[in-house]
C-alpha cells in the first residue's frame, strides 16, 4: 500500500499560514507598516485602492535591504529579529515571525523595491503564487517600497467573504491610526486612491492626537504619567466630556505594541464609572512599559493579545493611575468659564443627562400626542383595522404573541421597572419592551419619510457646529443625504466641520442637536458590518438614537399611544435590531402558578 502522508508544497503551506496572518486587506497593511517601523524609517506612506482589494502600497525611507536580504524576506520563518529561542521572549520590534511576506506572496501579486542608502542601485522582485517571477537591479529611492496587488486573486473563496469597501477601509484606517499614534516621531501619510486622508508630521504624542482627531480634542486631554517598579504608564486620557457611544477611540499599547485587552479596558472604564453614563466610552491613548520577561507576546497569531505574569496587578495600577489623573484634573480650575458649567454638572450628577431627563423634556409635555412621532395621520379606524387583521383572538402560536381583537383604545396599560409595558387581553398578559417597540415605530417612520420625501424640518435659531475626525467625516458624507432626507439640514463646512441648520420637526426641542447627530453617526458606523442599504442604516441608527430608553417612566396616554403605533408597523413583533418587541403569557400558564406545588 502506498504511503498516504506527504509533505505539502511550499505554496500550499504559505496559503495555510496566510489564513492566520492575512485575513483581510488591513492585515496586509499592518504587517507592512510593522516592517516599515522596524526598518528605522522616519517617513512612511500608505496608498490603497479599492479598499486594498486592488492595491496596497507601503513606502518607507528606512534602512533598505541588500539583494540577498530582499530575496530571503519572502522565505518562511526568515527574519532579522530572532537568532535564538530566548529572543522569542524579549522581542521589542513589531513584526518578527518571518511569515508575513511569504504569506502575502501566496495570495497576491507582490512587488518589492528596496535599496540601502550606501548602495548605487536597488533591487526589484516580482513574486506571485510563492514563485519569483522577476529579480533585477532597479533605480529607486533609499528604503523599501512594497506593492501588494489583487489580494486573494487565487483564493476566490477568501475573496468572496471580504466585506464592503467602507467596512474594509474602516479596518485599514484603524490599523493605520493605531500605529501612527504609537510612533509620533515618524511622519505618516495615508492616501485612499486620490484622496489624502492623513498627512501628519513628526512630533510629540499630543500633536499627533491633534493631527489624527482634530484640534478640538486638545481641550479635553488629560496627561497621565505614572512610574512603578512593575509598570510605567504614560499617555493621555480624555476628560468626561470626551466620551463616545462606541469603543473606536480607545488605544492601549504594551511596549509600543497595540494590544486588545477587555480586562485592561475595563480597568480604565471603571475609573470613569462615577463620571460618565453607562454605555459611554472614554477616550484614551495609553502606553504601558513592562519588562519583556514579565509578558508573553506569542499567544496570538496577529500579536494583538499579550499574556501578563500578574494581570490583576496591572489592572489595579492602571485603574488607580487613571483615577488619580482624573481627580487631579477635576480639582484644577478651568479657565474656560463659558464651558465650565456643563462639566461641573456632569461631575456632580454623574448620570448622562440624556439618560436621566424626565420624559416630558425628551418627548414633550405629558399632553403630547405620540402619534406626532410616527404615523401622524393614523385615525382610530385605521388602528382598529390593523388590530383586527393582525391581532386575532385564537389559540394559535402566532396569536399568543399578539393582541386580540377586543383590545380598545382605552385598554389598561401598566409599566413595570420603567422599562416594560404589560396589559391583559383575552389570552392572558401581553408584555412589551418599550425601547424595542419605539425603535420599530421610529424606524418604519423614518424609512417612510425618506421614501416619500416629505420630511418636516424646523430651522434652528442658532445653527450648531460639529467637529469630526477624518474617519467620522467620511462616514458623515455617506450618511448626510439620508439624514437630510429625514428632516435634518446639515452642511459640510470643510476641515471636518459640519453645520446643523435644521432638525426634523418631530425631534426639535427634544434632543441636543449635536449629540443626536453624533450618536446617530456612531450607530451608523457600527451597522456597517451588516452591509445595509444607506437608507436602512440611517433609519436604524436614528431610531436607536432617538427612541425612548429603558428607565424612563411613561404616562398612561404615552403607553397607549405607543402600543397603538406598534399596531401600525409592518413588522410589529421585532425591533430593527432583531430583538422581540413583545411576548404573550397564556392565561392557562398564568393560572398554573396558583395551584399547589
Amino acid at each position: 500500500m502506498a504511503d498516504l502522508i506527504k509533505l505539502l508544497p511550499d505554496g500550499v503551506v504559505n496559503q495555510i499560514a496566510a489564513g492566520e496572518v492575512i485575513q483581510r486587506p488591513s492585515s496586509v497593511v499592518k504587517e507592512l507598516l510593522d516592517n516599515a517601523i522596524d526598518s528605522g524609517a522616519t517617513e512612511i506612506k500608505l496608498l490603497v485602492k479599492e479598499a486594498g482589494k486592488l492595491m496596497i502600497l507601503v513606502q518607507d525611507n528606512g534602512c533598505g535591504m541588500s539583494p540577498t536580504d530582499a530575496r530571503m524576506s519572502f522565505e518562511r520563518h526568515a527574519t532579522s529579529k530572532i537568532r535564538t529561542s530566548e529572543d522569542l521572549f524579549g522581542i521589542r520590534t513589531m513584526g518578527f515571525r518571518g511569515e508575513a511576506m511569504a504569506s502575502m506572496a501566496s495570495v497576491a501579486e507582490v512587488e518589492l523595491k528596496t535599496k540601502k542608502p550606501e548602495d548605487a542601485v536597488g533591487t526589484r522582485i516580482l513574486i506571485s503564487d510563492s514563485k519569483v517571477k522577476i529579480q533585477e537591479p532597479c533605480a529607486c529611492l533609499p528604503g523599501t517600497q512594497v506593492t501588494v496587488q489583487h489580494l486573494f486573486y487565487n483564493v476566490p473563496a477568501r475573496k468572496k467573504f471580504l466585506k464592503s469597501d467602507s467596512v474594509e477601509l474602516r479596518h485599514i484606517h484603524d490599523e493605520f491610526v493605531a500605529l501612527a499614534l504609537a510612533y509620533p516621531e515618524i511622519a505618516w501619510k495615508y492616501v485612499n486612491t486620490s484622496n489624502e486622508i492623513y498627512n501628519v508630521a513628526s512630533g510629540g504624542l499630543k500633536q499627533r492626537i491633534s493631527g489624527i482627531f482634530g484640534k478640538k480634542y486638545l481641550e479635553d486631554l488629560i496627561a497621565l504619567e505614572q512610574e512603578t517598579e512593575v509598570v510605567g504608564i504614560t499617555g493621555f486620557i480624555g476628560s468626561p466630556q470626551l466620551v463616545r457611544k462606541s469603543r473606536g477611540e480607545q488605544f492601549l499599547y504594551v511596549n509600543r505594541r497595540p494590544i486588545k485587552s477587555h480586562y485592561l479596558n475595563h480597568a480604565i472604564s471603571s475609573a470613569y464609572e462615577e463620571l460618565v453614563a453607562p454605555g459611554s466610552y472614554p477616550f484614551y491613548v495609553l502606553f504601558l512599559e513592562i519588562d519583556s520577561d514579565k509578558i508573553d507576546i506569542n499567544v496570538h497569531p496577529t500579536k494583538q493579545e499579550i499574556k501578563f505574569d500578574d494581570e490583576r496587578l496591572i489592572y489595579n495600577f492602571l485603574k488607580v493611575s487613571v483615577k488619580y489623573a482624573l481627580g487631579k484634573s477635576t480639582l484644577t480650575p478651568r479657565l474656560d468659564f463659558d464651558n465650565a458649567l456643563p462639566g461641573i454638572e456632569r461631575m456632580i450628577n454623574p448620570a448622562d443627562k440624556s439618560e436621566s431627563l424626565p420624559i416630558e423634556s425628551v418627548y414633550g409635555s405629558r399632553n403630547v400626542n405620540w402619534k406626532d412621532l410616527a404615523f401622524p395621520n393614523a385615525d382610530r379606524g385605521t388602528i382598529q383595522s390593523r388590530e383586527d387583521s393582525i391581532f386575532r383572538n385564537t389559540e394559535s402560536e402566532e396569536s399568543e404573541k399578539l393582541f386580540d381583537q377586543h383590545t380598545s383604545s382605552d385598554f389598561a396599560c401598566y409599566q413595570i421597572y420603567d422599562a416594560y409595558i404589560f396589559l391583559p387581553n383575552a389570552n392572558g398578559l401581553l408584555f412589551i419592551d418599550q425601547q424595542a417597540a419605539h425603535e420599530r415605530v421610529l424606524y418604519e417612520s423614518y424609512l417612510k419619510t425618506m421614501l416619500d420625501e416629505k420630511a418636516e424640518k424646523q430651522q434652528l435659531l442658532f445653527p450648531q457646529t460639529i467637529h469630526l475626525n477624518v474617519q467620522d467625516a467620511s462616514m458623515m458624507e455617506q450618511m448626510m443625504p439620508q439624514l437630510n432626507g429625514i428632516g435634518f439640514e446639515i452642511e459640510n463646512f470643510g476641515s471636518g466641520s459640519y453645520i446643523v441648520h435644521a432638525m426634523p420637526a418631530l425631534l426639535q426641542g427634544k434632543f441636543n442637536e449635536t449629540e443626536i447627530v453624533k450618536n446617530t453617526l456612531e450607530e451608523f458606523k457600527a451597522n456597517l458590518e451588516f452591509e445595509l442599504s444607506p437608507n436602512d442604516n440611517a433609519a436604524r441608527s436614528l431610531a436607536k438614537s432617538s427612541a425612548i430608553k429603558k428607565g424612563r417612566p411613561m404616562s398612561q396616554e404615552e403607553m397607549n399611544l405607543l402600543v397603538e403605533q406598534l399596531f401600525l408597523c409592518d413588522a410589529p413583533h421585532i425591533s430593527p435590531f432583531g430583538r422581540r418587541t413583545s411576548f404573550q403569557m397564556k392565561l392557562s400558564d398564568f393560572k398554573k402558578n396558583f395551584y399547589a406545588l
